[in-house]
């Protein structure tokens, strides 16, 4: 299905992953360092690359990773999450559009992100072949309330290329 022509898109996008010790945690293609647990995925489980390709399919009424990257796939066993967003982006692109923006929330109590904002809004900037400009990143805790996971939401704004 061809979407309309319309000049801008906007898509959202949000994953979530519990957290367990002895596994590494991942967000935005960057390893975290002194993370005491890392994302339960049948993927890598960077649950910002994640959110950002469900982002890019919503925006064009694309479905979801689930749909393109089943967790009951063997094939996707640790799957690189890049690879992920790398297949989506082209899907987007395929149709026309590119990310022009996007904004993205991560919750998540330990280890506190702040200093890695830059080395992840570089590396989802890369990924999107946008400048880190275009990639606004903020980083929320749950207060408590949800202290076994990491979530991130995503608001995506893609432009009709030669628009």
């Amino acid at each position: 299905m061809t979407p309309s022509p319309l000049p801008h898109r906007i898509g959202f996008g949000e994953d979530a992953h519990r957290l367990a010790a002895g596994r590494p945690l991942i967000l935005g293609g960057v390893s975290i360092p002194h993370a005491e647990r890392g994302a339960v995925a049948h993927s890598d489980g960077d649950a910002v690359l994640h959110a950002v390709a469900d982002a890019l399919l919503s925006g064009l009424s694309l479905g979801d990773i689930g749909q393109h990257y089943p967790d009951t796939a063997a094939e996707n066993a640790g799957l690189d999450s890049r690879v992920i967003l790398a297949r989506c982006l082209s899907l987007v692109r395929e149709r026309g559009y590119a990310p022009a923006n996007v904004a993205l929330v991560v919750t998540l109590d330990r280890p506190k992100l702040g200093p890695l904002r830059a080395e992840i809004a570089g590396s989802v900037a890369a990924l999107l072949e946008l400048a880190e400009t275009e990639v606004g990143v903020s980083f929320k805790t749950s207060e408590g309330l949800a202290p076994d996971h990491v979530q991130v939401r995503v608001t995506v704004l893609l432009a009709r290329v030669g628009a």
